[in-house]
């Protein structure tokens, strides 16, 4: 039996993805904190540039775990931890772009759903695009 390299354990994501899940999450709050305290948002657009920046970083260390649980419990089989970590980031532009969408006044229902909506097809048609490139291993039958 010959094992190939890309074979993964499906009970966890790789080190490295969850390294910088941790990052992620630990510098996009810590930033938030720092920009609420320490810095005017009147000062000109750095400010509010990078409160989207770090909510982004936040919100998508944060949603990582959430993701690779939903993957495990609901997915076919196991998801690389690419594909978590950039569905994780699907997470994060959704609610940056709410936040954008709400300081300048076009956040309603219609548009949330909208967003959701395609931003939930394009992941949908990568996922698609990477079951059609897959090809079998070749393992030998002894």
């Amino acid at each position: 039996m010959t094992l190939s390299h890309t074979t993964m354990s499906s009970s966890s994501t790789p080190l490295g993805y969850t390294l910088a899940a941790w990052a992620l999450a630990l510098i996009g709050w810590l930033g938030l904190a720092g920009l609420f305290v320490y810095i005017n948002p009147n000062i000109g657009p750095l400010p509010w540039w990078s409160f989207y920046v770090l909510i982004l970083m936040a919100v998508t260390g944060t949603a990582v775990p959430f993701v690779h649980l939903l993957n495990r419990r609901f997915g076919r089989e196991a998801a690389p931890g690419g594909v978590i970590l950039r569905q994780a980031m699907w997470v994060g532009v959704f609610i940056t772009a709410g936040a954008w969408m709400q300081r300048s006044g076009l956040l309603n229902p219609a548009t949330s759903v909208l967003l959701l909506i395609a931003l939930v097809g394009v992941e949908w048609f990568l996922r698609l695009r990477e079951r059609a490139r897959w090809a079998p291993s070749d393992f030998d039958d002894d």
